[in-house]
């Protein structure tokens, strides 16, 4: 069974997390959080086995709580999941040690496999996110011209990753590709997603603090990273 807590600010988000992973036969709910602070006190008493957490609520975001979670020793998987598809939001979660990253539109079997798959040590993305990282890297020169700027500031072995992330392979996989440990793996997707960052533009100056307002919906089947 995954033991799993839900932190948002706002109830109804919460309940209807709640309502789709109960559902499951192998996933339990066994608290929520309605700000960053109370997420880490839930954590760290109830010890689950992953932490669906909300980013902008108050008293502290959730990228900081996944920060401080993610330091500890032995920590839960974090599983963040916002309305807002920003990239600064995506690398500064991946940073902290977050296993994935979903927008709130998400199907409600969707959220379920995601959970799945973070328990298992795998990382999942939006898919629209796993789009933009594709197509701001593996955009082919033609034969004879020169590789595009943006791909000579990546090491031989990122650009290895990266080509399978783009054929939909898993972490596990791609480790086992490149004869290497997972926790590599996710090193390389990092640094990728910071090269992304940097590209795009400065972050945003001011912190998150905004709530999230939205309900499961519909969207792309997200992309296990496999990939990422």
């Amino acid at each position: 069974m995954i033991r799993v807590v839900v932190a948002d600010d706002q109830a109804l988000v919460r309940g209807g997390f709640r309502l789709i992973l109960e559902a499951q036969p192998d996933i339990e709910v066994v608290g929520e959080a309605v700000d960053g602070i109370e997420a880490l006190e839930r954590a760290r008493a109830l010890r689950p086995d992953v932490v669906l957490m909300d980013i902008r609520m108050p008293a502290m975001d959730g990228l900081e709580a996944a920060r401080r979670l993610l330091a500890d020793a032995d920590p839960p998987r974090v599983l963040i999941l916002t309305t807002f598809d920003l990239d600064e939001y995506v690398y500064d979660a991946l940073r902290a040690g977050a296993s994935g990253f979903l927008l709130k539109d998400v199907r409600p079997e969707q959220l379920a496999d995601a959970v799945r798959v973070v328990a298992t040590g795998d990382t999942r993305l939006a898919p629209a996110i796993t789009r933009r990282l594709v197509e701001q890297y593996l955009r082919r020169p033609r034969p004879g011209t020169q590789k595009p700027a943006a791909l000579d500031t990546l090491t031989d072995r990122e650009l290895d990753v990266l080509r399978l992330v783009a054929r939909g392979r898993s972490n596990q996989q791609i480790a086992d590709t490149l004869f290497l440990g997972e926790s590599t793996v996710k090193t390389h997707l990092t640094h990728l997603f910071a090269n992304s960052a940097s590209a795009t533009g400065p972050k945003p100056s001011s912190s998150p603090t905004k709530p999230d307002s939205s309900n499961p919906g519909t969207t792309d089947h997200p992309a296990r990273v496999q990939p990422t």
